[in-house]
C-alpha cells in the first residue's frame, strides 16, 4: 500500500476521532478561528484543503462564507456534508489528491485553507506542488493559510501520555530529532512529515507569497491544555486573549504542535 493509500484509509478509519479532535484541543481551533476572523467575511469563497470532516468548513459556512470542502477522504467529505445538511449550511463537497486540483476552477476564492495535507507529504517536491495547486485556485491578492505540525509534537506528546517511550529505542530515535533540530518523516500518527520550526518561512520563499503571520496554533498553552480546559469559559477566553498576543513570539514556536503560516498571493 503506497503513502497515500496508507494515509486515505487512515482517516477514512478515523472519521469521528477526527471530528472530535478539535473538542479536545481547543487552543489550535480557537487561536486558528481567530486569525481567521481578522480577514474573512461573509459572502468571501473559501476552498478547505484537507479539511476533514469539517470543523472550519462549518464554522466559516455558518458565518456567512462560500465554502467548498476538499479532501483525501470521501468518507470525510460524506461526513462534513451530512452535517452541513442537518445544520442548513450550504457546504460543498469534493474528494481529491491535494497535488491535483485540476477538477477545480482556477482563480475563484479569496482564501484557502491548507491545513491537512502538509502533515503527510513526505517529500518537498509534493508539499511544493500542494501549494502551487493552490495559489492556482487564490483569486489576486488571495490570502493562504497553511497548517504544519512541528517536529516537536511528539516530543511533548510522549512527554505527557507515554513517558517511558524514551526507553524504547525506535521512540529514543525520534525524540532525539531536537537535538538535531531536524525535520521527521516517517511513521507517526500516520504516515507524517514533521516540520522543524526554523524550516517553515525558508520553505516558502519559492512562492510567490508576502508573509502575514507565522503562529504557533497553541501558543504556550499545549503542555497545560487539559487543566485550562476544566475552567470556567471566561477563564478559558482570558488565558486565549493573552494566548493570541504572544503566538507569533518566534521564541514560541518550539513549544508548538501545530504551526500555522498566513501568506498573501502576489503574483
Amino acid at each position: 500500500m503506497d503513502n497515500l493509500e496508507v494515509v486515505r484509509k487512515f482517516y477514512d478509519e478515523t472519521v469521528n476521532d477526527e471530528w472530535e479532535r478539535l473538542e479536545r484541543h481547543k487552543v489550535e481551533f480557537e487561536l486558528n478561528k481567530r486569525f481567521m476572523n481578522r480577514y474573512m467575511k461573509p459572502n468571501d469563497k473559501v476552498l478547505d484543503l484537507g479539511g476533514g470532516p469539517g470543523r472550519y468548513s462549518l464554522y466559516l459556512s455558518e458565518h456567512g462564507c462560500d465554502v467548498t470542502l476538499a479532501d483525501l477522504s470521501q468518507k470525510n467529505v460524506d461526513f462534513a456534508l451530512n452535517k452541513a445538511k442537518e445544520l442548513g449550511f450550504p457546504l460543498k463537497g469534493l474528494q481529491v489528491d491535494s497535488r491535483d486540483l485540476s477538477t477545480i476552477e482556477d482563480s475563484q476564492f479569496d482564501y484557502v485553507l491548507c491545513m491537512g495535507p502538509m502533515y503527510h507529504l513526505k517529500s518537498e517536491k509534493d508539499r511544493a506542488k500542494t501549494i502551487r495547486e493552490c495559489l492556482k485556485k487564490l483569486k489576486p491578492n488571495g490570502i493562504i493559510f497553511v497548517a504544519f505540525v512541528s517536529s516537536y509534537a511528539f516530543v511533548w506528546d510522549y512527554l505527557i501520555r507515554n513517558p517511558e517511550f524514551i526507553l524504547d529505542k525506535e521512540r529514543k530515535s525520534q525524540l532525539y530529532k531536537i537535538v538535531d533540530d531536524g525535520d521527521f518523516t516517517g511513521q507517526g500518527f500516520s504516515e507524517n512529515f514533521f516540520i522543524s520550526p526554523k524550516n517553515v518561512l525558508p520553505f516558502f520563499n519559492q512562492f510567490n507569497l508576502e508573509t502575514l503571520h507565522l503562529l504557533n496554533s497553541e501558543s504556550f498553552l499545549y503542555l497545560r491544555e487539559p487543566e485550562l480546559l476544566e475552567q470556567q469559559p471566561e477563564v478559558i477566553n482570558a488565558w486565549l486573549d493573552l494566548a493570541e498576543k504572544v503566538c507569533e513570539k518566534k521564541e514560541l514556536l518550539s513549544l508548538a504542535e501545530h504551526i500555522m503560516y498566513v501568506g498573501k498571493k502576489t503574483e
